[in-house]
């Protein structure tokens, strides 16, 4: 069974966008020190872990595992939904301002709101 090409191209760009210099920067960004992780703890920590990063939205500081970097605009835009690859590549390929890193709770919230919208426009387009 193979796959078809364009989830395939996804996939791969999606991949690719992990090494994306702006998207890096951006985890530096939230980037915070033991002693600040000390003062608001987000979460049990171990010896071994040394890098910290505060949640966006909650600013709670998380070790690596416990964030995402998430993209501010949603790659595909929930209300209109796909828009053809000049958008899917420039949205998912933006700048350093186009990301935040959040803690797991809050992306797995923000996804779920997002994935509520297109539900409900998938919805009204079958209805019309």
């Amino acid at each position: 069974m193979s796959l078809d090409l364009k989830t395939w191209l996804i996939w791969t760009l999606r991949k690719a966008s992990y090494r994306w210099p702006p998207r890096q920067a951006a985890l530096r960004n939230a980037s915070v020190s033991r002693a600040e992780y000390e003062k608001r703890p987000g979460e049990e920590i171990t010896k071994r872990i040394k890098n910290f990063y505060r949640c966006a939205t909650c600013k709670k500081v998380f070790s690596r595992k416990g964030v995402s970097i998430d993209h501010l605009e949603p790659v595909v835009n929930p209300k209109k939904g796909w828009q053809g690859w000049d958008v899917y590549i420039s949205r998912m390929f933006c700048s350093v301002k186009g990301f935040q890193v959040i803690c797991s709770k809050d992306h797995d919230a923000k996804t779920k709101r997002e994935n509520e919208v297109r539900k409900k426009v998938r919805k009204e387009k079958k209805a019309a």
